[in-house]
């Protein structure tokens, strides 16, 4: 949290003078005599002290409503999420041979696809989503569009062939967004990031390709480009029958890796259910970012309740006369 007025501060000073007040109040009413000589009348006046916790309740809303309006007067700004209205996003998606292993029914393939159409379907209209897949090499199969059913049906192309080249599919993804960012002329502002995504959906570890997936995450990182990444599959998954088959795993941990280095989201996903939860969970996420808004008003509302609420409780618990 910062401050627009730091001096407003001072005011905060209010606080411990008017504790002092009400001691001093306080004390001086439990010293003064009362002389009374009816009894009668004095034992109907006369009611139970109340606790002290409760007695003490007003006094401490009283002082809360000081601290409050006391920042108010200092004009806090904290910072909050905003949602980003020209953010682009781009799917890259492995179509290695492996993706079409079964243990992820009814493949890796067509559940990642199913998952990504729900993911786009559900994007505001108003965000760019472009199509990257990768095998021995990356193409790009839709540039950043607003128009999310070219890219629905973009998705419908995918077939799974070949190898692993991540880091060429990131670096890809990476110069996409970033030339349709240029485009719209969005210029990054220091030390924030762009506003655009990259989601990487793989299966597996990189077996070709010049450049590796962490100097591409690196490349990323420098350009402000977050990369949410999932890896999908299970340790059983299985490419080919009898004696041609073998265990094509997925790599977890080289997917949190990109994830840490550019502050992306990560999953592991083993079966279409965790897969659609990733691809939900982006979609209340991405496109949004951290802006300092002012609380001024936040704070000077909570004064008035707090003021409020010590003269409430004051009057109701007040008593005739205390003992």
């Amino acid at each position: 949290m910062t401050f627009a007025s730091p001096p407003g501060l001072l005011a905060l000073l209010a606080v411990p003078a008017a504790l002092g007040v009400l001691l001093v109040v306080r004390r001086r009413r439990a010293r003064s005599p009362v002389v009374f000589t009816n009894i009668p009348v004095l034992e109907g006046l006369v009611v139970a002290r109340p606790r002290r916790i409760r007695s003490a309740v007003p006094a401490l809303l009283l002082l809360l409503a000081l601290a409050s309006a006391g920042g108010a007067l200092a004009q806090p700004h904290a910072r909050l999420p905003v949602q980003v209205d020209n953010t682009t996003v781009v799917l890259l998606v492995d179509v290695s041979g492996s993706m079409s292993a079964r243990d992820v029914e009814p493949t890796r393939l067509d559940a990642a696809v199913a998952a990504m159409r729900s993911f786009v379907d559900r994007l505001p209209s108003r965000f760019k989503v472009g199509l990257v897949q990768f095998s021995d090499s990356a193409q790009v199969l839709a540039v950043p569009t607003a128009d999310h059913e070219r890219v629905h049906e973009a998705l419908g192309l995918l077939v799974a062939d070949s190898g692993t080249a991540l880091g060429t599919g990131l670096a890809t993804a990476i110069r996409l967004v970033q030339s349709s960012l240029a485009r719209d002329g969005v210029v990054r502002r220091p030390g924030a990031n762009l506003p655009a995504a990259i989601v990487l959906l793989s299966d597996g570890k990189q077996n070709t390709g010049s450049i590796t997936p962490l100097a591409a995450a690196a490349q990323a990182r420098t350009a402000g480009i977050p990369i949410d990444t999932v890896a999908l599959g299970t340790r059983h998954g299985i490419l080919g029958y009898g004696p041609f088959a073998k265990h094509v795993a997925p790599a977890p941990g080289l997917m949190r890796r990109i994830a840490a280095v550019t502050g992306g989201k990560t999953a592991a996903a083993t079966s279409s259910s965790q897969l659609a939860a990733f691809y939900g969970g982006l979609r209340d996420s991405v496109g949004h970012t951290t802006a300092s808004r002012a609380i001024t008003s936040w704070f000077a509302a909570a004064a008035a309740l707090l003021l409020l609420a010590a003269l409430g409780l004051g009057r109701a618990w007040a008593s005739p006369l205390s003992a």
